[in-house]
């Protein structure tokens, strides 16, 4: 399975793929303002970079439980000028996290390359035919509710099977929208709508995706399930993360989303290795 667009390739029978967190956002839950200042940001991205990410994935929005939305313009301005200046430094696919079909327009613009879409694109009709207008990958998050409700009381019968139904009809929404199926990325949305052991089911069971035939995408990175698992602040959760993205590549993961590339790079490699049986 392949992922081709414009200049880019990512070839998901070689090795598995990491995306480098960026949030522009003073209120991440990992790393709030941490990254903020345009500055700051970019010098992270190039870090990023350098410690061997694939993609860059940056945001200007928090979509950690129970957030608040900021405007349009706001995250235009956060997100855009940071684009910019890492398209002219990197020779990397640069994702832009939104769901609005106007903040994706201007960060295409700025150079962005995918666009990664939590509401999986139900929140606005317009970012479908934008996403095939433009010939990129999208990724189809799982999510149920919206970032302000959704860890109220999220309930499932079989999540990994609903989730999959929910995923289908994702890619289904999105070819319907002009985005050729070879452009979608799913997306389980770990911690998105889920209880603690939800989380823990869907890393155990993610070979259940695979009948959906599209490259999987899983963001573990830091998470409070990990903490309630550990008893650890999210400071102090790297060794946890690093276990739950060798348990989604073993189990089937074509891309891992982390806030610490340089460590998560040495645990793809090994695991992959694992996978091949082969050093090479």
């Amino acid at each position: 399975m392949k992922l081709q667009w414009d200049k880019y390739e990512l070839d998901f029978e070689e090795r598995t793929y990491i995306m480098g967190v960026l949030n522009v956002t003073p209120d991440s839950f990992s790393d709030g303002g941490k990254y903020y200042s345009f500055d700051r940001a970019v010098e992270h991205g190039l870090e990023m970079a350098e410690d061997g990410a694939d993609i860059l994935d940056v945001g200007g929005e928090s979509t950690r439980p129970f957030s608040q939305r900021v405007s349009v313009q706001e995250e235009i301005d956060r997100v855009v000028p940071v684009i910019e200046a890492l398209n002219k430094e990197v020779n990397l696919p640069i994702s832009i996290d939104t769901y609005k079909s106007e903040v994706a327009k201007y960060a295409l613009d700025a150079g962005a390359s995918i666009v990664n879409d939590i509401s999986a694109l139900r929140f606005d009709p317009e970012l479908g035919p934008l996403v095939a207008e433009r010939g990129v990958p999208v990724i189809l998050m799982h999510m149920k509710g919206r970032p302000e409700d959704m860890q109220k009381d999220p309930q499932y019968d079989d999540v990994v099977g609903e989730i999959t139904e929910f995923l289908r009809d994702a890619v289904a929404r999105a070819t319907q929208s002009g985005i050729p199926k070879e452009h979608v990325v799913v997306d389980p949305g770990i911690g998105f709508g889920k209880t603690f052991d939800h989380n823990l089911v869907i890393l155990r069971d993610l070979r259940r995706f695979e009948g959906l035939d599209r490259p999987l995408l899983v963001g573990t990175s830091n998470k409070s399930f990990i903490g309630h698992v550990l008893e650890r602040p999210v400071e102090e959760r790297a060794v946890g993360t690093m276990a739950t993205v060798a348990v989604a590549v073993m189990n089937g993961a074509h891309m891992v989303r982390v806030h610490d590339v340089k460590m998560a790079v040495d645990t793809v490699r090994m695991v992959d290795a694992i996978k091949r049986g082969s050093a090479q």
